[in-house]
């Protein structure tokens, strides 16, 4: 397995990024901020992009976005083709598009929203911490990719202030990363972070229907 800075030469896996993203989201039942191949190679000719490979077939992907004049950047769109899942590139991809953040912006806060467990795992090994939204960019054109989230009414009922997503952030100003033993502990209060909030906000919408 080959993972590498995207350029150029990877324009031809944009179309496959884009629709196995979609898939997944399908599959999960979750939401997603939609990409299309145009901007997903925009980040490749930008170097803001990791791809993995199992030769020349696609394996996994992840990008950077960059907000709030370099003040915060985004690792998004991270996915594992099928063929390839239960083998740890997950967790590979998004180590390497980590460093890569830190290597081309060493003085932004680097963030994600994920409604998904394993995610947030990596993202707290990494060195993440759960926060409010208050305390992610406040950029409008990040939460503007929210719209094709089909939980975007719950981001707009609350005023950008919660959603099914959880929030998390790493500054490179606080102290060093968890131990992984630390991350694991931490796995049973994602899943009760997660169960709570998805418990009030369908109790909000069932009250309000």
């Amino acid at each position: 397995m080959n993972l590498v800075v995207a350029n150029e030469s990877h324009f031809k896996y944009a179309p496959i990024v884009c629709a196995t993203i979609e898939d997944s989201a399908k599959v999960r039942g979750t939401g997603i901020a939609k990409r299309t191949p145009e901007y997903i190679q925009k980040k490749m000719e930008n170097g803001n992009a990791v791809i993995a490979l199992d030769g020349d077939v696609f394996a996994g992907f992840c990008y950077i976005e960059v907000w709030g004049h370099e003040k915060f950047v985004a690792n998004s769109g991270l996915i594992v083709h099928p063929d390839f899942r239960g083998q740890g590139l997950a967790k590979k991809i998004k180590q390497r598009v980590f460093e890569l953040s830190r290597e081309k912006f060493p003085n932004a806060k680097i963030f994600g929203i994920t409604t998904g467990l394993a995610v947030m795992k990596i993202n707290y090994e990494l060195g993440y911490k759960p926060v409010t939204f208050s305390e992610l960019t406040d950029d409008p054109e990040f939460w503007k990719g929210c719209q094709t989230c089909k939980n975007f009414d719950i981001l707009t009922r609350t005023e950008r202030k919660l959603c099914l997503c959880t929030g998390m952030l790493h500054d490179p100003n606080a102290k060093a990363a968890p131990s992984k033993k630390e991350g694991k502990l931490n796995g049973k209060a994602f899943k009760r972070l997660k169960s709570i909030k998805e418990t009030l906000f369908f109790k909000k919408k069932k009250h309000g229907s």
